[in-house]
């Protein structure tokens, strides 16, 4: 069965979020280790990260992801940003590094319109300056983003770019797939058939072997519209066929799924996690 989990808040510590994610029913879970609105961050207190790997062991979570805040923009032509950027992700790396979490996700951000070409040169030059400042075990986990305009990561063949521009760092890098970012940018997920072929061309282009996490995310608008507006499983256009099959595809089941959707009226993260797991054990 497939590992399912969703973002929790580390509000009171981080070792809250433990907590917080045995009680909603998580296999594996995501924070942000600190405010994602903010570039500083405080240190996380020794009692607390040993609390939260107390925990850990104690509820036996299989995965922990940290996310990357929402202010840095590794692609920024901004030299400011870019140099608070470039910090920001070696600190997150180091943050990880002292709560034994093996998966960081984060944006490749905006070239701000200075092009394709000039977004790659700097996510390549910041990553590179980052992995020799750091010496964190945590896998970087690249995430597609919705192909929004001057987005970067918005095509597997960004992601690729990336990829084929550091080997030397291949064992500290991956990819995180966002189900409701690959309908935005125009991926088809909503048959077997079609998740099929867009897996295929994932492998083409990059490889299945790269793909650590999946982003379990419906999504509000139509395919290609590149709207990133995330909604609850099967309610969206993605809809509960297109879940059923990544939740039962036999490439994808031994990667954990992290669902971001959002809590209302309609559903809390509980009843989303409720409807994947009906949907993963192939019950319509």
């Amino acid at each position: 069965m497939v590992r399912l989990g969703v973002h929790v808040s580390v509000a009171g510590g981080v070792d809250r979020a433990v907590s917080r994610a045995h009680e909603k029913g998580c296999d594996a879970f995501q924070i942000f280790s600190s405010n994602p609105r903010k570039w500083s961050s405080k240190t996380i207190p020794c009692e607390s990260a040993e609390r939260f790997l107390a925990l850990q062991r104690q509820f036996d979570h299989s995965l922990v992801v940290d996310h990357m805040p929402y202010l840095p923009n590794l692609a920024s032509a901004n030299e400011e940003v870019y140099a608070k950027s470039v910090q920001a992700l070696t600190r997150e790396l180091e943050r990880c590094q002292a709560l034994s979490i093996p998966y960081l996700v984060t944006h490749l951000g905006s070239h701000l319109g200075a092009g394709q070409e000039r977004g790659l040169a700097r996510i390549v030059a910041a990553l590179q300056t980052v992995f020799s400042e750091s010496d964190s075990d945590t896998v970087l986990l690249l995430e597609n983003s919705a192909g929004t305009k001057n987005s970067m990561g918005g095509t597997f063949s960004d992601i690729a770019a990336v990829l084929e521009s550091l080997p030397a760092e291949r064992g500290r890098l991956g990819v995180c797939l966002d189900t409701c970012h690959l309908h935005a940018a125009g991926y088809d997920l909503r048959t077997p058939r079609a998740l099929q072929a867009t897996l295929d061309l994932f492998q083409d282009c990059i490889g299945l072997e790269w793909l650590m996490l999946l982003h379990l995310n419906d999504c509000k608008g139509a395919i290609g519209s590149h709207l990133d507006r995330h909604e609850h499983i099967g309610l969206g256009q993605i809809g509960e066929e297109g879940f059923r099959a990544i939740l039962c595809h036999p490439a994808l089941a031994d990667r954990a799924m992290i669902l971001e959707t959002p809590v209302d009226a309609s559903r809390d993260d509980r009843g989303n996690l409720d409807v994947a797991r009906r949907l993963a054990s192939g019950i319509k």
